[in-house]
């Protein structure tokens, strides 16, 4: 009987005599460097050590063309090697020790210094803005001045009172961001300074929603102060003469309290403003945080909204339209008027400035409504006539600041005179409300 073993071994077979083909039984070859470990014979088979050894050559080749040049590593020597000679290396621990920062700086210099030194104060250094409000009225000329000065401007607007046409000349620069969003919610960004307006500033405006108006001025300003300390930035407040209510005191001073009318319908605005600079007043003494308070008197011009219920921006429509020009009241209370550009100008200094505030921002030329009608009928349409009706609640009867302060600390005052500064606007209505009809033509219509 044949034996079922079968035989594994790699000599030859120990069956003596037994043919290759007498049990269907070949020999298995021998494996040539069979003394080496698997992996080796196979990588041995496959050339591979070959290919490691050109490698190895190529990254040597490479690394000794980028290698530093002998000059500039004799340079950091030659650095090294003055230090020690000064004697600190006497100290037994000296190689343990720290360098002094000026010999750390001499050493980088000798290591990595090329060219000349670029003189201090030649070009400003770019900051990244927030503007809040940034596409309203006064925010919107903010924006464009400081775009044009080199900076970054993000600005956050939910768009109740702004509009999109104000920066829309700005969505092809690189520099400039909107985001739609309601400052009542938090947001997280990273700049360097926080212009905060957001906030309706018109009677229409502001009235239309009181609670929202307080809780914009409360809340909102809750969240941009927060923001601003967690990263550091300055925050300025653009707060508003409203904070003086119905004044006692005339002209006004930023020491005067106000009289202000706390259960009032216009108290959503007023005492919301004041609690904002409180708000912003307890964050500075208690957190340490860099504020800046503006009290912003009227402001007239260009981008202004058109139907917003504000003396002026009435008084121009109104004209513009053939309608009669609204006068509340007996015409008699007082109001002063700056152009935009003027406040812009002011917010900018403020900012840049050492002083906290509160300052009054605004142009300390007063006029009467009856005064101002007729500056808009010389302007645009001597025979547009004046209605009277019934004055609003809490309607202050004399608002004229008091800007020394700002002259003194921050070297501004206002340039642009009412009747230099009202064509302008007018020329932005009549564009606004014709549309593209022309313009040499409807002033000659006016005018007629």
């Amino acid at each position: 009987m044949a034996s079922e073993l079968t035989y594994r071994g790699g000599g030859a077979s120990p069956v003596a005599g037994a043919g290759a083909g007498a049990e269907g039984y070949s020999a298995k070859p021998s494996k040539p460097l069979a003394w080496l470990p698997r992996a080796a014979r196979y990588a041995a088979a496959e050339h591979r050590p070959v290919f490691a050894l050109a490698g190895m050559l190529i990254a040597a080749a490479v690394i000794c063309i980028a290698s530093p040049s002998a000059p500039s590593s004799s340079a950091a020597a030659a650095a090294v090697s003055s230090y020690s000679s000064s004697g600190i290396t006497n100290n037994p621990l000296a190689r343990f020790s720290v360098e002094p920062a000026a010999r750390h700086r001499e050493l980088a210099g000798a290591r990595h210094f090329v060219g000349g030194k670029v003189p201090l104060g030649l070009k400003r250094k770019a900051l990244r803005v927030l503007v809040t409000g940034g596409a309203g009225f006064v925010g919107s000329h903010l924006v464009d001045r400081l775009l044009e000065r080199g900076d970054s401007v993000i600005v956050v607007d939910n768009l109740f009172t702004g509009r999109k046409d104000n920066v829309v000349h700005h969505f092809a620069n690189p520099n400039f961001e909107m985001i739609r969003h309601d400052v009542v919610e938090p947001i997280l960004l990273e700049v360097d300074q926080i212009y905060h307006l957001a906030c309706p500033a018109s009677p229409v405006h502001y009235k239309y929603n009181p609670v929202k108006t307080i809780k914009t001025n409360v809340v909102g300003t809750l969240n941009m102060l927060g923001l601003a300390k967690r990263i550091g930035a300055k925050f300025l407040l653009t707060s508003t003469s409203e904070v003086y209510g119905d004044p006692l005191q005339h002209p006004q001073v930023e020491t005067y309290w106000g009289n202000v009318n706390p259960i009032g319908v216009r108290s959503c605005y007023d005492e919301g403003k004041r609690t904002a600079e409180t708000l912003t007043m307890d964050y500075h003494r208690g957190a340490n945080l860099e504020v800046r308070i503006a009290r912003i008197f009227n402001t007239y011009g260009p981008r202004m909204c058109i139907d917003d219920g504000r003396v002026v921006s009435n008084f121009v429509a109104q004209a513009l339209r053939k309608e009669p020009l609204t006068v509340y009241g007996d015409g008699k209370q007082t109001r002063s008027f700056q152009y935009v550009s003027d406040l812009v100008e002011g917010l900018m200094k403020l900012m840049e400035g050492d002083h906290v505030g509160p300052f009054n921002l605004g142009n300390p030329g007063e006029f009467t409504m009856l005064e101002l009608a007729k500056v808009v009928q010389d302007t645009i349409d001597p025979n547009a006539r004046i209605e009277f009706r019934q004055n609003t609640q809490d309607d202050p009867h004399k608002r004229k600041p008091d800007i020394s302060r700002a002259k003194e600390l921050l070297g501004w005052e206002p340039k642009i005179p009412l009747r230099e500064g009202l064509p302008l606007m007018v020329t932005d209505f009549r564009k606004r409300i014709f549309g593209d009809q022309d313009s040499t033509a409807t002033t000659g219509n006016q005018q007629g």
